[in-house]
């Protein structure tokens, strides 16, 4: 879910974000999704997508823990365990109910699968790249080092540029 939260961020941060991009992001992280998300849809997803942005922002753990908190308490419901009518295996949702609009979906369980990472790995869940030119967010849980880039292309893109600029003051 955490996966499937920054890729829906970073396919919603394009201006206009593409419903059928939406979609497929949906789709590729194993949502049943019927039908392409309506523009309106995508709107509320959105704005959704501007409000959790904000954990990926945040500066330390306390930070983001705060943001989460806040996010909780304003946009997701009680804690309660669903199946879709026995559709699939019971799993926690927060949302206030299991048909209600895409942003208030995507909110409460993106809010709660970043959670549960801050809770289990007692670090920000992600982040957003460090990369000037990208404003791609990433999950950044794993073993090593904490990762500051969203992809190896950023990363040595940024590398490479400093390498140059390195050059260019030697001069």
């Amino acid at each position: 879910m955490a996966r499937r939260t920054a890729a829906l961020l970073n396919v919603l941060s394009v201006d206009p974000p593409s419903p059928d991009a939406v979609a497929a992001v949906l789709r590729d992280h194993g949502e049943d999704v019927p039908s392409t998300p309506t523009p309106a849809d995508v709107e509320e997803m959105r704005s959704a997508a501007a409000l959790l942005r904000e954990v990926f922002a945040a500066r330390d753990v306390d930070e983001g823990a705060a943001v989460l908190n806040r996010l909780l308490r304003e946009h997701t419901g009680p804690l309660r365990l669903t199946a879709h009518g026995g559709a699939t295996p019971w799993h926690p949702h927060l949302d206030r109910d299991d048909d209600g609009p895409f942003g208030a979906w995507l909110l409460a369980s993106s809010c709660l699968a970043l959670t549960v990472l801050l809770w289990d790995h007692q670090r920000l869940p992600g982040r957003v790249c460090a990369s000037p030119s990208c404003t791609d967010v990433f999950i950044a849980h794993g073993s090593g080092p904490d990762r500051r880039y969203c992809s190896r292309r950023c990363a040595t893109r940024e590398r490479v540029a400093a390498h140059r600029r390195a050059l260019a003051g030697s001069d």
